[in-house]
């Protein structure tokens, strides 16, 4: 995708049977410093009821509270999260709404400028969540930065 067509059109992935915003999400919820703790438990939920181990679900909810303190921090200070059951795989999505007072900056011209990226190097957040997930694609751009992370489901049980 080009420019900052990824914060308006569906991510990618391999084995997508449909784009993800044509389906409705399990999750769709707003968070900001307040509610991560609300974030995490919705996700923890409904990550077991999908059917993922106990400690897939730990690492999923690992990687999205990484993923959303980073939205929290590096971007406008609040995001959204969704999360879809698709083709054998938990997909979740985690945008931080673009820039603010404190994470962006202006030009020198007085412009708005492009929003600094999630950092890689600073923490080991992003090291971290690329560790337990099966897929993470990250972008970023002039409206914001947008995380897509994977977890394979196991393969339903034959009775």
């Amino acid at each position: 995708m080009t420019g900052d067509a990824f914060l308006t059109e569906p991510g990618g992935g391999a084995g997508r049977a449909a784009h993800a915003s044509a389906l409705t999400p399990l999750l769709d919820q707003e968070f900001d410093p307040g509610t991560l703790y609300a974030l995490r438990a919705a996700v923890q939920a409904h990550a077991a009821q999908a059917g993922l181990s106990e400690d897939r679900v730990a690492e999923l909810v690992l990687a999205v509270h990484e993923l959303a303190a980073n939205a929290i921090a590096h971007g406008a200070g609040h995001g959204h999260f969704r999360m879809w059951a698709l083709a054998g795989a938990l997909s979740c999505e985690v945008v931080d709404g673009g820039t603010s007072g404190t994470a962006g900056f202006s030009g020198t011209d007085g412009s708005a400028a492009v929003a600094d990226p999630w950092p890689v190097a600073d923490g080991h957040g992003l090291w971290l969540v690329r560790l337990v997930a099966d897929r993470l694609d990250l972008r970023s751009g002039p409206r914001g930065t947008r995380a897509m992370v994977t977890f394979a489901l196991p393969p339903p049980e034959d009775h």
